[in-house]
């Protein structure tokens, strides 16, 4: 079974590069381009192995949708990467980030990343 992948960003090059990556891979990507619909995947029943989550979104910001997803019980041990313009890793982390990329140079190391994650958690 594929990788499953909530992937949020609200720039469409930017979500059309990355989705095109993380497919390459193998791996499965609902991408979502705000942040309450955002909010819906992550309180649904979906199963999601990983959370890519844009900081800067429409209606809800990506440290909103991080809190709200650690108050769930299915979702608190989910990986949840971070990507931001700004250099902000170590707010990511307080707010239960297990990752920080900054964009555009972080994205260069997102399947790394993606891939210490899911073997951390395994």
């Amino acid at each position: 079974m594929p990788l499953t992948i909530l992937y949020v960003e609200d720039n469409p090059l930017v979500a059309a590069t990355v989705k095109d990556v993380l497919e390459f891979e193998g791996w499965q990507v609902t991408l979502v381009e705000d942040g309450l619909a955002a909010l819906h995947e992550i309180e649904s029943a979906t199963h999601y192995d990983l959370f890519l989550l844009d900081n800067e979104l429409p209606r809800l910001d990506g440290w909103q949708l991080i809190r709200h997803a650690r108050t769930l019980p299915h979702r608190q041990q989910t990986p949840i990467i971070l990507l931001s313009a700004r250099d902000c890793a170590a707010q990511a982390r307080h707010v239960g980030a297990n990752a920080f990329l900054q964009k555009p140079e972080g994205i260069s190391r997102l399947v790394a990343t993606i891939t210490a994650l899911l073997n951390q958690a395994a």
